[in-house]
């Protein structure tokens, strides 16, 4: 079958398999090279890197960057859990099938355990079937990295009693208590457009909290401590954005700030849970923004991205979603002797801030400078519209180097 981008209000509805693979295996490649520069040692080099990790969340974007750490860089074993769809006859499955498959082949070539379950992370059912495959293996978990994005959850307690069927959330991006509006930016056409917001009301915004705050991250929690699969000094780390004043109202203080910052108040929970247990410690990391499948979508966001782009390359201090996990893993979560558990840098909040780049002063000040001065006719000056439109694609395996797309696959 003949295999091209297809895109639909700056969503890519199609994937290809090969360019999802070779971009996964850049990635590996990236974090084989910092592992040598950095001097990190596994724990079969006599490290005190993270032996087993479970991800939660681990096929595309930070989920997949964080699990590519942990296992090519600190030769972490590793379980994966994320909800694909397969390719069938006709139709290519979801980028994140490619690259979890991508994942498994090479990690099974470094001689790594890895498991990937492709199932709803929301459900009683998955917890216990990931559970009894750690205790297969006889480990314990020493990180657990929750990277959950999804629009919808199903409540594993809650049964709607006209259905039958688990009670059903669903989250929206909008504002809280005004409209907001704004230029977006179509990255395939580069046109500019305003588009605006209504409010969420009450449901709206309980039903975001339910599916991106962090009761889940907590079932998981709870499910594992229960069944003592937690190794001493576990810790779990979940992902978070702030990003510029400019996307507050339709982010942070919009409907997904409110579950992001219900994530924040469940990780001081669970720091507290884990370092009676088992010693351990919770953290929410505040990450950069970048081109994934769910910030393509979130009104004035991409035409902020591609504005930041322009000048934090200009700066030489981009980066990607490797990129941000990989120093992650090395200048904040591992920063003992020999690549183990240190103190994690944190701000007043106790919030990981991995963003601190693309929140510099010079750098923002920059940016307002482009937002301010950019209309429909000078979009190139001010913006980094092809490398925007190479890491959109490349989400999806396109646009990436190595691969015949001309080809039928």
């Amino acid at each position: 079958m003949d295999n091209k981008p297809m895109i639909r209000s700056n969503i890519c509805i199609n994937s290809h398999p090969i360019g999802c693979a070779k971009e996964t295996e850049r990635q590996i490649e990236y974090v084989k090279s910092q592992k040598v520069k950095r001097g990190i040692k596994t724990a079969k080099e006599g490290g005190k890197a993270p032996k087993f990790v479970l991800v939660l969340g681990c096929s595309t974007g930070y989920g997949l960057a964080s699990r590519i750490t942990a296992a090519f860089e600190y030769g972490a074993d590793t379980i994966g859990v994320s909800f694909e769809k397969e390719g069938t006859e006709t139709r290519c499955g979801t980028p994140g099938f490619y690259n979890n498959k991508a994942f498994d082949e090479n990690a099974t070539k470094a001689g790594l355990y890895s498991k990937t379950f492709n199932a709803d992370a929301f459900s009683h059912e998955t917890r216990k079937t990931v559970i009894n495959e750690i205790k297969a293996q006889g480990k314990k978990v020493d990180l657990i990295v929750y990277s959950l994005a999804s629009p919808v959850r199903s409540d594993p307690d809650l049964i709607d009693e006209a259905t039958g069927q688990h009670v059903l959330y669903k989250s929206v991006i909008k504002p809280i208590g005004q409209n907001y509006g704004g230029a977006a930016l179509d990255i395939m056409t580069e046109t500019l457009s305003e588009k605006s917001a209504e409010p969420a009301n009450e449901e709206e915004i309980a039903n975001t909290i339910k599916v991106m705050g962090g009761e889940d991250w907590q079932l998981w929690i709870d499910a594992m401590l229960k069944e003592d699969v937690l190794a001493k000094g576990c810790r779990t780390v979940a992902y978070s954005y702030v990003g510029p004043v400019l996307s507050h109202a339709i982010y942070r203080n919009g409907t997904i700030g409110m579950a992001k910052k219900d994530l924040e108040a469940t990780a001081r929970k669970l720091s507290d849970k884990l370092k009676a247990a088992v010693n351990g410690d919770a953290w929410v990391s505040v990450n950069k923004g970048l081109v994934t499948r769910s910030s393509a979508v979130i009104p004035i966001i991409s035409l902020y991205l591609s504005v930041l782009f322009k000048v934090m390359k200009a700066k030489g201090i981009h980066e990607g979603c490797i990129e941000q996990m990989e120093r992650l893993f090395a200048e904040r979560l591992f920063t003992g002797a020999d690549n183990g558990a240190g103190e994690v840098p944190v701000d007043a909040e106790k919030l990981i801030r991995i963003d601190d780049w693309e929140m510099r002063e010079d750098v923002q000040a920059e940016v307002d400078v482009h937002m301010k001065a950019i209309t429909q006719d000078n979009l190139k000056e001010h913006c980094d519209l092809e490398g925007y439109r190479h890491d959109f694609l490349a989400t999806n395996g396109f646009d990436v180097e190595g691969v015949d797309y001309d080809a039928k696959i």
